[in-house]
């Protein structure tokens, strides 16, 4: 028996403490009368804004009440007791946090009133981990972020998250980790999967979390999303059937239904989506670029006694999608790219098929108001296989990855005395396996045998973290997370963490610092047999792949003002053995690499306003940050030195990578109309990427940039929406409003040629009925 089978076994059997990360807080608090003295049975409800889940309470002898287990989200707390006017307080649930409310009640004068405490948004000093909070509602309105391929609900909201060559980049890397439900979905393939991991309309609410990472959560460095899905307590038993048409003959289209009864809620949902335009484009046109998927979501919550509940999540998808061209053979982009030895994409004809699917489990268990444990099973199927064209030329590539991953975690949280204690282990078992094939159908480009591997691994981690609140004012956090990593290779690695909040006095700032250490493991394979041997043969090679180790710091300060938040940080992030992608050709076919070095440093700031005028919110994020490699390339295909027909032999030293953007902004304000209306926009900018061509021997060319960087870019997007009867509503998106095109990226080492999205106008149709 390995070490990892022990590891999950023990975990399952012995209980021992928490896992990798939640989605759950707690709400206490004290109740009061005018002179401070505690107030005994007063009865205190807790409600999600968004949903019908509650849980009540009458205070204790001291005046205090726990509510535990909370989900994240945003909730109203409401006291009230005989001879007391009725208050309500509301509050921001995080994961991981506690929150403290004090209610002050009044005597109850003749005329019975309800108080609404004025209470600010609260600066907490339980994490030091910046954080962005989305919820249904925010999706559901921000142009285009509803969509099932949409990542607009994390890049509007997330300073330094943008997507290019179509994949998500934040805070300079690709590497993200979803959780559902506070369990992850492991999926150690970079850039295999484009969209979100979710149908963003399955959400409730979206915890992004960007850097500062406890020991209890993961080691995805560049952002974590934790996602709570729908759940049913937010319907009685209805269904919204959605349905959306537009340009590029686009439809994304939807039917879920729910509901809910005292210890017992359900939520189930069917989509499909199909448009002329999917990836984005290596030229201004879209041509070949089709794209369709559809897939199913499921969400189960019962509660069968106040301290126990079980949460069943699953979801299976397929999304296809056509590798837009460029059909112009004479083209500076297709001679650029038969110049340099790679296939030029004219004659291609290629596609993309990428299955998904996962079931998680959860058994929450509240053993007392300071100790919650969480036990969740689960099990993620992922797949990539690219689809050569029969006819293509001047190669025809076919490439299958399928990867099985199935684990479990174990959570325990505890309060003892000043102390938030999590604890605990959390592993998976990877199968893998990998098949690829090359038929040279043109000069100079030779066919490859087929080649095919299977490969088993795994991963597990042990963890413990401690928040000790020295004093109200001051939170010093401290965490160690130990992961072993075993396939071809074997790895181990000790990550110590360090944390500390300061909340001052009176203006309710709170200063955070935080430095710490991350593994992350490396994606099984890369290639073997045949596709080994063109390599060797052409004095290429491919290395094994190691881990990723990072190193981080990061400073940081929240104002909250009347409502407002502003959030400021700094940071830095060295890694060794980067994880990047090398693909073949103008291609979505990516081949993992590593990078002996990079360097990534940058500041951020968010902005979020109040309910202002009672009318809307505004959001605002903002990055500053560079992000630069330095060669040699350490695993993966590599090359070795003094080869001179390598183009991935770049001198050592520090420079941009492909996705590098100095600046990047994001503006929007969502707001109420009359009528039942209401209406949203964003403005996005982006500085420009890394121009790949800058002083290469091809810079003559025609049309070609002979700077640095690519041109900025700044799009506009609008949303209109209007609510009839509670029953039905409608909707016109435009992104990219004035249909303002640029090219993002033209790096031939990572993600070929692309173009930024085209004007899309689409409108929806959303219908709501019980059953």
């Amino acid at each position: 028996m390995t070490r990892f089978q022990l590891i999950v076994i023990s975990a399952v059997l012995l209980v021992p403490s928490i896992a990798y990360a939640s989605i759950f807080g707690s709400v206490r608090g004290v109740v009061h009368d005018p002179q401070h003295r505690p107030v005994q049975g007063a009865h205190v409800t807790l409600k999600a804004q968004n949903s019908d889940w509650t849980q009540s309470q009458d205070s204790h002898d001291s005046g205090g009440f726990d509510f535990t287990s909370v989900p994240l989200g945003n909730y109203t707390v409401t006291v009230s007791s005989k001879g007391f006017r009725e208050m309500h307080q509301d509050v921001i649930v995080q994961s991981d946090t506690n929150p403290v409310l004090h209610f002050e009640l009044m005597i109850a004068g003749a005329k019975e009133t309800v108080v609404v405490s004025e209470t600010p948004v609260e600066a907490t000093t339980e994490t030091v981990t910046p954080t962005t909070m989305v919820n249904r509602l925010d999706i559901q309105e921000t142009p285009g972020a509803d969509r099932t391929n949409g990542m607009e609900m994390i890049t509007d909201y997330t300073p330094g998250a943008y997507v290019t060559h179509d994949m998500l980049h934040m805070r300079g890397g690709h590497q993200v980790e979803w959780l559902i439900d506070g369990v992850p979905v492991p999926n150690t393939n970079i850039a295999n999967n484009l969209g979100p991991q979710i149908d963003p309309k399955d959400i409730d609410y979206l915890e992004v979390q960007r850097g500062s990472y406890d020991a209890d959560y993961g080691d995805r460095t560049y952002g974590i999303f934790n996602v709570v899905p729908r759940t049913g307590f937010e319907r009685y038993n209805e269904c919204d059937l959605v349905i959306t048409a537009g340009n590029f003959y686009q439809t994304d289209d939807q039917i879920s239904c729910g509901g809910h009864t005292q210890r017992f809620a359900y939520y189930a949902s069917l989509n499909g989506d199909r448009s002329q335009y999917g990836l984005q484009t290596p030229i201004g046109q879209v041509v070949n670029g089709a794209s369709n998927g559809f897939g199913g979501f499921a969400s189960f919550i019962f509660n069968p006694d106040s301290k126990n509940q079980f949460r069943l999540v699953t979801q299976l998808r397929r999304d296809y999608y056509q590798i837009p061209i460029d059909p112009n053979p004479n083209s500076s982009g297709n001679y650029i790219l038969l110049q340099s030895g790679e296939p030029p994409s004219f004659g291609l004809h290629d596609a993309e098929r990428e299955p998904d699917g996962y079931v998680t489990f959860s058994w929450v268990h509240t053993f007392n108001p300071e100790t919650l444990i969480t036990v969740s099973p689960f099990y993620h199927y992922n797949g990539a296989d690219y689809i050569g064209g029969a006819n293509d030329f001047p190669v025809i590539s076919n490439v299958t990855q399928t990867a099985n991953y199935a684990g479990g975690q174990v959570a325990l949280s505890s309060n003892v005395w000043r102390n938030d204690i999590q604890a605990g282990v959390y592993g998976f078992y990877q199968h893998q396996y990998n098949f690829f094939s090359n038929v040279g159908t043109g000069l100079g480009f030779p066919t490859v045998a087929p080649s095919s591997i299977g490969v088993n691994g795994g991963v597990s981690a042990e963890f413990i973290n401690d928040k000790f609140k020295v004093t109200p004012w001051l939170t010093l956090i401290a965490g160690l997370r130990v992961t072993q990593f075993n396939a071809s290779i074997s790895e181990n690695d000790t990550d110590p963490r360090f944390g500390v909040a300061i909340k001052v006095p009176y203006l309710n700032w709170v200063f955070r610092g935080f430095y710490g250490y991350y593994y992350q493991a490396p994606p099984l394979v890369t290639a073997t047999g045949p596709l080994a041997d063109l390599a060797t043969s052409q004095n290429f090679g491919f290395a094994p792949l190691h881990g990723e180790r990072d190193r981080e710091w990061q400073y940081g300060v929240m104002i909250p003002y009347r409502g407002w938040t502003l959030d400021a940080d700094t940071f830095q992030t060295k890694a060794n053995n980067w994880l990047d992608h090398n693909n073949i050709g103008e291609s979505n076919i990516f081949w993992p690499i590593t990078w002996d070095y990079a360097l990534i440093q940058g500041w951020e700031l968010t902005l979020r306003s109040p309910n202002l005028w009672h009318h809307g919110q505004f959001h605002l994020a903002y990055a500053n940050q560079i992000a630069q490699a330095s060669a040699p390339i350490t695993g993966g295909l590599i090359c070795p030195p003094g080869n001179p027909a390598c183009p991935l032999d770049i001198p050592p030293g520090l420079a941009p990578v492909d996705h590098d953007q100095r600046n990047t902004l994001n503006f929007g304000y969502n707001t109420t109309l009359p009528w039942q209306a209401y209406a949203s926009t964003n403005i996005y900018y982006g500085s420009g990427f890394t121009n790949g061509e800058y002083e290469t021997q091809f810079e003559q060319l025609p049309g070609q940039y002979s700077t640095p960087y690519l041109p900025s870019h700044t799009t506009f997007d609008l949303a209109l929406g209007k609510s009839f009867a509670e029953k039905y509503s409608v909707s016109v998106t435009a992104l990219n409003v004035a249909n303002r095109r640029v090219q993002l990226d033209n790096s031939l080492t990572f993600g070929g040629f692309h173009w930024n999205d085209p004007r899309q106008i689409y409108g929806e149709v959303r219908y709501r009925f019980h059953y």
